[in-house]
């Protein structure tokens, strides 16, 4: 697939993530993150499962299980416990730091040079989501900033492994997003019990809701997301995380008729900016020394077979004198 249309649908999962704040807040029964959050991975994992009929074999059980633990788990929660504790737009802000850390991890785990080009344009990002969604009374909480960065961080880490560890050969891109979707959705079952329990009553419109989350903002999202992720450079997901907070600005506007800003305007205007500049100089590199999952070596292209001197045909009976 052209690069430019594995870019586009790459960013299609991030748009659809841009949805949850509004369909949360406008659907959803009030108090219950964890339980949304359950209801958003576990339920499409399954679907997956049953549709695709594959589940992991050899390593790739722990492997989809750290994956799922630190994609959807543990952001999920960390994710929503800063929702509860800080400002959606502090969170979001704090949330836009995530190509900075993903360079980091790159260049930590996979041994990937930092472009200063590269670098520029992920805190560029960061800067333009910080003027779309701080205000100038936007308060911190320690514990929710430490949650927020802590989500971050952890998704990070799981874009990063889910680079290095790639996919099964013989498995497709469905079945490797309901093995993350339902290992993430299975270690969010007792915090969602425990914690909060299920809402006292689900009416028609957060069904839709819920549907929704689990659907577009999970199966489809997380299919399109970790497909874009194993085959684009590290830097390039990383920066399209960031239309999320823009596509939440763009429905807030449009659908829950909030007020937008000229300091809006250009932190859209700069995430942009950003987000093009940093496909452009996002080189896709060549696949270098790194096991595929089927075990085989790739990054060094095969060596022709070496031509044998040609030997010069011996002479035919009937030449001989």
């Amino acid at each position: 697939m052209h690069r430019w249309s594995t870019l586009f649908l790459t960013a299609l999962a991030p748009a659809a993530w841009g949805t949850t704040y509004l369909v949360t807040t406008e659907m959803l029964p009030p108090g219950h993150p964890l339980f949304a959050a359950l209801m958003r991975s576990l339920p499409a994992g399954l679907i997956a499962l049953a549709v695709t009929r594959r589940l992991p074999h050899g390593t790739w059980w722990g492997k989809a299980l750290v994956l799922g633990f630190l994609n959807i788990g543990v952001f999920f929660a960390l994710l929503f416990i800063a929702a509860e504790r800080l400002p959606g737009g502090v969170a979001a802000a704090v949330a836009g730091a995530q190509p900075l850390i993903v360079l980091i991890l790159g260049a930590l785990v996979l041994r990937e040079r930092i472009q200063p080009l590269g670098a520029t344009a992920a805190a560029a990002g960061s800067l333009g989501v910080a003027l779309i969604v701080l205000g100038p009374d936007a308060r911190l909480d320690g514990w929710g900033v430490l949650a927020a960065i802590g989500g971050v961080a952890a998704t990070g880490l799981g874009m990063v492994l889910t680079k290095r560890w790639g996919r099964p050969t013989d498995v497709g891109p469905v079945a490797y997003a309901g093995w993350q979707l339902t290992a993430g959705g299975l270690v969010l079952v007792i915090p969602a019990i425990v914690v909060e329990s299920a809402p006292p009553t689900i009416d028609g419109v957060a069904v839709l809701g819920y549907a929704w989350l689990a659907s577009a903002g999970g199966l489809v999202a997380y299919t399109l997301w970790f497909r874009g992720v194993q085959v684009l450079p590290v830097l390039a997901p990383g920066l399209l995380a960031l239309l999320s907070p823009v596509v939440a600005t763009v429905l807030g506007v449009a659908v829950a008729r909030e007020s937008f800003s000229a300091t809006q305007g250009v932190g859209v205007a700069i995430v942009l900016t950003a987000l093009i500049a940093g496909q452009l100089l996002a080189r896709p590199r060549r696949i270098s020394s790194s096991r595929t999952a089927s075990g085989s070596r790739r990054g060094r292209p095969r060596s022709e077979p070496a031509l044998r001197p040609t030997r010069s045909p011996s002479p035919s009976r009937e030449s001989r004198p």
